[in-house]
């Protein structure tokens, strides 16, 4: 910046955003106002100014906590978080492990040769960075899926694992967390695969936070999946040592404000840390709604020891999602989004935030969920509803979907047709199903003759990003990489928050100096 000095319009503005710099506060004592002059800039003995104070630069990596960048080997303490069905896949994933900064492949919906097919394309390309993971998402429906998810992430070694969606522990997320654990040379506890654990609510936050139940270690010993010192050092250490407070996301929601989720997890972090004397802390990050960088900063703000995006990078060019389900995310404002039942936890009546705009999936959706509320089977919906589905949403009749997905479920888990063919409203459940499962693969695909029924895990971020890119370079689709999405939201977040500070310290500064535009970052 230059080094005279500034007190207001577009000079104050530019020195506000050159925060990799060094900064002196001016203050002017004709009337008191404060600007801003470079650190080589000396007050003079009659010029009727005087320095109060110099600020050091603020550089985004600074913005979390040094631990996490430290623990993770990465530059920057940012995430773009997994999504499901490949859509941040190996292009993604090792795009961002090159940039010094974590992501984690999206794994819920692919099938076991498609995940191996993505964790070998994904080692070749990381060229041996541990920056880079893996999502296992909780399967209450299917507990056998979520095993063999779990066994092919330890068996390629997966240096980092998201576990996503838990209402409760499984032996299959304990395992992820204590597999491998033994102590080095200097008697550090040493855990080759780092947990972070994706979080709504404080009280699932506490299991992740604590040590594994013991009931559960025993188990996997006496299966002879964990060893006995494994079993010993996993009460030693909190399950997950990264929790994710997920606040108003896309994808599977309870829709909490960030204002008040994260901190009530930071106090309940530091009480559980009093309390178990663990050897290792834990960190607690943040996601949800982050779209621009006032929430990024917001986020790092109140505490968060590192963000994690997920809507927006969907609209990275790097995404493994169809050009037309990104134009239709393009669109989006903030109030363009929508509650949906979840396709893998349709029974049990868990939600997921959808976009609304464009598609009529979220209504049609619905629909089905009260239909199953209402009736026992597929045989007890009217007949004029039956033929009203089967034309405007399956588009085929449902004896061909019952058949389509009794094949699937045949060569995946036997068990799941025997039960079908006993409970008629499970095998309601399930056809309702497959309308919900095909609708996101359908967005991934592109199918033109389906866009009204994509279904794409959205939240209000989608509509902040695109109001915020407008009229940038990043408005330009081929210019949205993934890596230049996360840096000038982090950038962002330090322009705003040098900004905040100078108006602590008494800067009037225009409103300008709280707008950063997007720009190309290297």
């Amino acid at each position: 910046m230059e080094h005279r000095p500034v007190f207001d319009g577009a000079p104050l503005v530019s020195a506000a955003q050159q925060v990799s710099t060094e900064v002196q506060l001016v203050a002017r004592r004709a009337d008191g106002a404060l600007g801003l002059a470079g650190n080589g800039w000396q007050a003079g003995t009659e010029d009727g100014l005087a320095v109060t104070a110099t600020l050091p630069p603020l550089y985004p990596e600074w913005l979390g906590d040094q631990d996490f960048t430290r623990a993770h080997q990465v530059r920057f303490p940012y995430v773009a978080g997994e999504m499901a069905h490949g859509i941040s896949g190996p292009d993604l994933v090792a795009a961002m492990a090159h940039a010094q900064m974590l992501a984690f492949l999206g794994a819920a919906g692919l099938d076991a040769d498609r995940l191996q097919k993505d964790l070998r394309q994904l080692a070749d390309a990381v060229g041996g960075r541990s920056n880079w993971g893996v999502n296992l998402i909780h399967r209450p429906d299917d507990p056998a899926a979520e095993e063999r998810t779990a066994d092919l992430l330890l068996a390629a070694r997966v240096p980092r694992i998201s576990a996503s969606a838990y209402i409760t522990l499984t032996p299959a997320v304990v395992r992820c967390a204590t597999a491998g654990l033994h102590r080095d040379s200097s008697g550090r506890i040493v855990r080759p695969v780092g947990l972070f654990a994706k979080v709504s609510r404080p009280e699932t936050a506490e299991l992740f936070m604590s040590p594994a139940p013991a009931d559960l270690v025993r188990r996997l010993v006496g299966e002879g999946r964990l060893t006995p010192e494994e079993a010993s050092l996993a009460e030693r250490v909190p399950l997950a040592e990264d929790i994710t407070v997920e606040a108003d996301s896309g994808g599977h929601t309870d829709g909490r404000p960030l204002g008040a989720v994260l901190p009530a997890t930071v106090a309940l972090r530091d009480a559980l840390a009093r309390r178990l004397c663990l050897e290792r802390p834990v960190r607690i990050g943040a996601a949800g709604g982050l779209g621009d960088p006032a929430a990024v900063a917001a986020a790092f703000a109140m505490g968060a020891a590192y963000v994690v995006t997920g809507t927006v990078n969907q609209l990275a060019r790097e995404a493994a999602l169809s050009e037309r389900a990104k134009e239709l995310l393009a669109h989006a404002s903030v109030t363009d989004v929508a509650i949906a039942p979840s396709p893998d936890l349709f029974e049990f009546g868990l939600k997921v935030q959808v976009l609304r705009r464009g598609t009529m999936f979220a209504g049609r959706a619905e629909r089905l969920r009260r239909l199953y509320e209402r009736h026992c089977s597929l045989e007890d919906v009217p007949k004029a509803v039956r033929e009203e589905l089967e034309r405007e949403v399956f588009r085929l009749p449902l004896g061909e979907v019952w058949q389509s997905t009794r094949a699937y479920w045949a060569r995946r888990d036997p068990g799941v047709v025997a039960r079908a063919e006993t409970d008629a409203k499970y095998r309601m459940a399930l056809v309702f199903r497959w309308y919900l499962g095909n609708s996101s693969a359908w967005a991934v695909e592109g199918r033109p003759d389906r866009v009204s029924d994509y279904q794409l895990w959205c939240s209000p971020a989608a509509g902040a990003f695109n109001s915020w890119v407008k009229g940038s370079f990043l408005a330009d689709p081929q210019a949205r990489t993934v890596v230049q999405i996360a840096r000038n939201l982090l950038q962002g977040a330090a322009v705003l928050t040098r900004a905040h500070q100078l108006r602590t310290f008494g800067v009037r500064l225009p409103s300008a100096a709280f707008d950063y535009r997007p720009r190309p970052l290297i």
